[in-house]
């Protein structure tokens, strides 16, 4: 069989192309400054590439195992074997590689908290009352109106300090629950990153399923895809006697 007709060859382009693109959108990253939007956005996307790829070599592999257990049936030498599991090994010692760096600068993005500044207000100062220029002038009674206006001051400062310490008190609380909202929007979007994560790997393996039965049913021919409708007809069929019949 020829490396034009050979399935082998055929996946190997595809994944070979994975793994160039996988590397053009790396070197884009590394240029890229930290925690910018669009680095995220790639590294998300690189995450789930070498995960797809990685994947894709796995069943490659199994390909692989399969023809040797059976060279001759077929169609392959050893030395064509051992060539196709270099090359296996190749790729993906180069999409770890490309997972490592990319793990490995997503956790040295760190994110630091700010600490709470403590509230600094100066309420009032209170006038000089030793000056001695104007105390001469108070007769008896001027100083006992000063003494009442004193305490009466005394007395404001008191409750803007209450009502102030109340002040702080509320801002506390209303800080302790926006970090809450904070933690549980970060926890939230972690998990959206992770589903989102989760759809396009499981997008890109259904893909390369149906690009291998696609390939299946092209290279059975008219009559093995009959065989196969059969097949799936009398499956069903007996399914169904065991499922609603028994």
């Amino acid at each position: 069989m020829s490396s034009a007709q050979d399935p082998f060859y055929i996946v190997k382009e595809e994944i070979q192309d994975s793994i160039d693109k996988l590397l053009s959108t790396f070197h884009q990253w590394e240029r890229m400054p930290l925690d910018s939007g669009n680095q995220l956005h790639l590294t998300k996307e690189l995450l789930a590439s070498c995960e797809s790829i990685e994947w894709q070599v796995d069943e490659l592999d199994k390909t692989i195992a399969v023809a040797a257990r059976d060279p001759s049936f077929y169609g392959v030498t050893q030395v064509e074997l051992d060539k196709r599991k270099r090359w296996t090994s190749n790729a993906r010692t180069q999409v770890g590689n490309v997972k490592k760096s990319v793990i490995t600068g997503k956790e040295s993005n760190g994110t630091s908290t700010s600490s709470v500044n403590g509230m600094r207000r100066e309420l009032m100062r209170l006038p000089n009352s030793n000056q001695s220029d104007k105390s001469n002038q108070y007769n008896a009674q001027d100083n006992d109106d000063f003494i009442s206006t004193e305490s009466d001051r005394q007395q404001l400062i008191r409750r803007q300090d209450e009502e102030l310490d109340e002040l702080s008190a509320n801002v506390e609380r209303i800080g302790d629950v926006g970090l809450t909202i904070h933690e549980e929007l970060l926890a939230q979007e972690k998990i959206v990153d992770e589903l989102g994560t989760e759809m396009d790997s499981t997008s890109n393996r259904l893909e390369f399923v149906q690009k291998k039965v696609g390939m299946v049913m092209k290279k059975a021919g008219a009559k093995g895809q009959i065989m196969m409708i059969l097949f799936l007809l009398v499956l069903f069929i007996v399914l169904f006697v065991l499922v609603f019949l028994t």
